[in-house]
């Protein structure tokens, strides 16, 4: 009986998507689902949910227990799923964005890049750490899926910290991005054929084209095109059309997280630019507190007993727990060490590739060269995410200061001093939720 541990299981809503996922696949098999959360209250109303999904399905052979005993939760895992937030909404995304803002720093989602970034990997990777030795001595042949953001950071850290551990990082923005196009054109998705590849959140698609009946394939760029030139551009994706026209491929990550990866978009007094391209600063900050009524509401309507509609998400986790069950092959974008994958990019780093995925686990597909330009973007980025693990992992504290100092939006909105001053102001405001830098 494969066990499933969660970890971060209190994340009640993307919770329920995946088990909603894994339960409800083809492979429909007996499974031992561990949660795992500091919170007992968040971790009760995730035990509802899964108990629910099994009854909606009908699944009476499903082993559900839920232990505030992390390594308990570990004990014997096949596959871990991270989905935790270390230092929730409050205090530690507030902080994010709070003390930045003082100092004149604008940002949009603050999870990835950005001083927000750097800031969410500095306190998530010390509990990494914390997880991975647990696993090397209670799951070591577990495969580990990571959907903690900053993706490439925190992917990057657990290469460094335990290369044993199989592991591979996903998202949801290939997939997204791909049917979202295909809306856009007014195309079906399952028509469209795409190749895409860069890091996490800045990669591109190499190519994106739609399938016809009779064989032929139509590169769609040129009608991509075309909805900019033309002004038929969705008002929530002004960056990403942007973006197009100045690099030639289309982002798979959403406008308002590219805004803040790069120094072009968000400008102390260029209000024009915010209210022409619709960037919506503080908008994680939002998103927040929409999902922790959605949470309150969810667990409202638990407790009142209304039965539980089990949907299906387009989450890789269930497609690679039956792929790895069954050894049906399954093709997903994963996030993994690049050695070699991206040929223009460094081997160290980590990238955002097709993996296929059967009783072998997780095999990255060879990209080779990707144009230069794009190249080009995601290295801003990449020289952030290795200062921002070395800083974790040495303790350094001057790798934090050059982290910050190369982030491309808080270089192009502050001096070298205010970065400094920014730096030190976050270090003292997250307090306990960091360790001591030297």
């Amino acid at each position: 009986m494969p066990k499933i541990c969660l970890v971060g299981a209190g994340s009640t809503v993307f919770a329920q998507n995946i088990l909603g996922d894994v339960l409800s696949s083809k492979s429909r098999g007996d499974y031992t689902i561990s949660l795992f959360d500091i919170d007992p209250e968040r971790l009760k109303t995730s035990e509802i949910v899964t108990r629910r999904i099994c009854e909606a399905l009908n699944l009476d052979r499903i082993r559900v227990e839920a232990t505030l005993d992390r390594r308990l939760a570990l004990q014997g895992a096949d596959f871990v799923i991270l989905m935790m937030q270390v230092g929730g909404y409050k205090p530690a995304t507030v902080t994010d964005f709070e003390v930045p803002r003082k100092h004149g720093l604008r940002q949009t989602i603050a999870d990835t890049l950005g001083i927000g970034g750097i800031f969410r990997g500095l306190r998530t990777i010390p509990v990494l750490q914390a997880i991975c030795r647990d696993m090397e001595e209670v799951c070591p042949n577990a495969l580990l899926m990571q959907y903690v953001n900053p993706m490439a950071i925190n992917c990057w850290a657990i290469k460094e910290i335990a290369p044993a551990i199989r592991t591979v990082g996903l998202c949801h923005s290939v997939q997204h991005t791909a049917a979202h196009l295909a809306d856009c054109l007014g195309e079906k998705v399952a028509d469209i054929n795409y190749l895409s590849a860069g890091i996490n959140h800045v990669a591109f698609f190499l190519k994106y084209e739609k399938l016809h009946a009779d064989g032929r394939r139509e590169d769609l760029y040129p009608r991509l095109r075309a909805l900019e030139v033309e002004g038929h551009v969705p008002s929530d994706d002004r960056v990403r059309f942007d973006v197009l026209k100045r690099l030639g491929h289309f982002v798979t990550e959403s406008s308002e997280h590219f805004s803040e990866y790069t120094s072009w978009y968000i400008k102390e007094g260029r209000q024009d630019l915010v209210e022409r391209l619709n960037i919506p600063l503080d908008e994680y900050i939002r998103r927040c507190e929409v999902q922790i009524a959605e949470w309150h509401a969810l667990r409202r309507d638990l407790e009142g007993g209304k039965p539980i509609e089990v949907c299906r998400s387009n989450e890789y986790a269930a497609g690679i727990i039956h792929a790895a069950v069954t050894g049906q092959s399954a093709l997903i974008y994963g996030n993994v060490p690049n050695n070699g994958l991206i040929q223009n990019l460094p081997d160290e780093c980590i990238v955002e590739v097709p993996c296929h995925v059967d009783h072998n686990g997780i095999q990255p597909v060879r990209i080779g060269r990707i144009p230069s330009q794009l190249a080009a973007v995601m290295r801003l980025s990449v020289s952030v995410q290795e200062l921002t693990v070395e800083a974790a992992l040495t303790k350094k504290r001057d790798r934090i200061y050059q982290a910050a100092l190369l982030d491309p939006h808080t270089s192009a909105e502050l001096s070298p001093d205010q970065v400094w001053k920014l730096v030190d102001d976050m270090i003292e405001r997250h307090g306990d939720l960091l360790p001591a830098y030297h």
